[in-house]
């Protein structure tokens, strides 16, 4: 009787969870087993399904960023690259995974950029290593608990449907070959991932990839891939209103985010009134004095001394904040001096580009788990035209964030990271997580991330709220994706601000006689995911943007 009543459980059970695997994700969802927000919905369901199963955010990451390399496709691919935050429970603390290759370790194919310029519209030239599959090994060996076999399987069902393209069936082999490589090497968990992930980066698959780069012309070599680690690095921190916002270092733009929070920290945006004229007006002032030093000071800090902790100090935000004007948008590039420090390194004229760059990237991933882990990260490829190899893997094009502008910091060189946009976000307070934000967008990453943390924090808006209310931004700052060596010409639109059509119309009216160009449109600016999870209940709050197609799921 006992063995019956057993089975009749495990049955009930297995009839449960596979209903609950079935059940279609909405944009928003709440639970205290876990939660998973993202892009694609059956790339939220891998992340859901792991976390079911007992992995943690870390696992649930691996299998979400997995999945999203196929639902996602075009917005990121394997061969791209992921900026990984990651709160580890056990010890307490956060910590960046850099998930992004480098450019080519050869003097020749940087010579060839320096003479020719770094393709802007798309070629194989301008892939950096793949850094996407290394970062989810690592993520796994290190903070997860899972095998590759495990986290791969959700994404090996999508590849193996039937409809799709040739590069599925390539990419679905490849993946098996790496499956093969971890349960064939004798040795621990870790051990086997690390087998697995050297077929890839130093084995018979490098030795593929090198035969299939030097058919289309691209400068990468198997001793790029031999020499790609995924670095864990600190992150990025500032205090604003009693939490710590965390960011990656300024190898990403994601220092905007705390330069712009210092600046803001000094103003009563709950007593301007939620997107009033004011609060828009002053986030916007703030912005653009952020960008300017990112696009004057940012880049590989391996390379190049960025002067972080002045940029971040309470001083210099004091002397930045006072160049803002109330009544007037500015319409020069305010670049600072840290090292002074003084408030104006700079004070130029700011001209629009006449330049069409594409741009085409970037999905999204945030995960918690029900022991408190919990990992934003930003997946992205940037492929354009550059088309998936035999063995299914797609190159991007992100050595075009780079430039071959003389002395500056984000200068093409051998092996260093270009300055990119991707810039996931993890919010802790009292040392204990409380918000993670993933967003893609390029130059509009931070922006959006602001508008959605700003909701909450300063204005007290859910996650739904946060990531569904009128959104604003600005384009007054360098394209990111233009590698021109004149850097004035790289410039986007001064004096720009493009709010969505819910803004107020009087709201707009004072905008504009404060001197911002402003458009409006109905679109979504940027697509945003954000999850948050209550100090006292513990219940995990997910939204993804539904207008954006983001989606979410948790568990009870």
């Amino acid at each position: 009787m006992e063995k019956v009543s057993r089975l009749a459980c495990l049955t009930l059970l297995g009839f449960i969870l596979s209903q609950a695997e079935a059940a279609p994700l909405s944009w928003k969802a709440s639970g205290k087993g876990g939660a998973v927000a993202a892009g694609g919905e059956a790339a939220a369901a891998a992340g859901l399904e792991i976390l079911r199963s007992g992995g943690n955010a870390a696992d649930a990451a691996a299998a979400t960023l997995l999945a999203l390399a196929v639902t996602d496709y075009g917005w990121f691919a394997i061969g791209g690259e992921v900026p990984f935050l990651i709160y580890d429970a056990q010890k307490g603390e956060v910590k960046v995974l850099c998930g992004l290759g480098a450019a080519p370790r050869s003097q020749k194919a940087i010579d060839w950029f320096y003479a020719n310029g770094i393709p802007a519209t798309g070629s194989m030239k301008a892939a950096p290593v793949p850094g996407a599959l290394h970062l989810i090994f690592t993520a796994i060996e290190i903070y997860g608990t899972k095998s590759f076999v495990e986290v791969v399987a959700p994404t090996l069902k999508l590849l193996d449907a039937e409809g799709g393209p040739d590069w599925h069936a390539n990419l679905a082999v490849t993946f098996r070959r790496l499956v093969d490589a971890e349960r064939s090497h004798k040795g621990s968990r870790e051990e086997k991932l690390v087998a697995a992930r050297d077929r890839f980066y130093k084995g018979d698959i490098a030795d593929e990839l090198e035969a299939w780069y030097i058919a289309e012309g691209a400068f990468l070599r198997k001793s790029d891939l031999e020499a790609h680690a995924t670095l864990i690095e600190d992150p990025v921190s500032v205090q604003y209103r009693g939490y710590t916002v965390n960011k990656c270092g300024p190898w990403t733009q994601g220092p905007v985010l705390c330069q712009t929070l210092s600046i803001l920290a000094g103003f009563d945006l709950r007593a301007m009134g939620h997107l009033s004229a004011d609060h828009v007006h002053v986030v916007v002032e703030a912005l653009k004095l952020a960008f300017a030093d990112r696009d004057t000071y940012y880049g590989d800090p391996r390379f190049v001394s960025v002067a972080m902790d002045a940029l971040l100090s309470q001083r210099y935000a004091t002397m930045r904040r006072q160049l803002i004007d109330l009544s007037s948008a500015s319409g020069e590039r305010r670049a600072g001096d840290p090292h002074g420090p003084n408030a104006l390194r700079s004070n130029e004229n700011a001209k629009r580009s006449t330049r069409q760059i594409p741009v085409k990237d970037t999905t999204t991933c945030v995960v918690a788990d029900r022991w408190g882990n919990v990992v934003a990260a930003t997946p992205s490829c940037n492929l354009l035209s550059n088309e998936p190899g035999p063995l299914g893997v797609t190159q991007g094009n992100r050595v075009r964030s780079l430039n071959t502008t003389r002395g500056h910091p984000n200068r093409v060189q051998p092996g260093k990271r270009p300055r990119i946009t991707l810039t996931p976000t993890l919010v802790t307070r009292d040392g204990k997580p409380i918000i993670a934000i993933s967003v893609a967008g390029g130059d509009l990453q931070d922006q959006t991330t602001l508008n959605v943390l700003l909701n909450h924090v300063d204005f007290g808006l859910s996650p739904a709220q946060s990531v569904t209310a009128p959104r604003f931004n600005t384009s007054h700052h360098e394209n990111s994706f233009d590698p021109n060596p004149n850097r004035a010409e790289a410039f986007v639109a001064p004096r720009s601000l493009r709010v969505n059509k819910g803004v107020r119309a009087d709201v707009q009216e004072q905008l504009r006689q404060r001197g911002h160009r402003l458009s409006t449109t109905r679109g979504t600016i940027a697509h945003p995911v954000m999850l948050y999870i209550d100090p006292t209940t513990k219940i995990i709050h997910a939204a993804g943007d539904p207008q954006a197609h983001r989606h979410a799921g948790a568990l009870d």
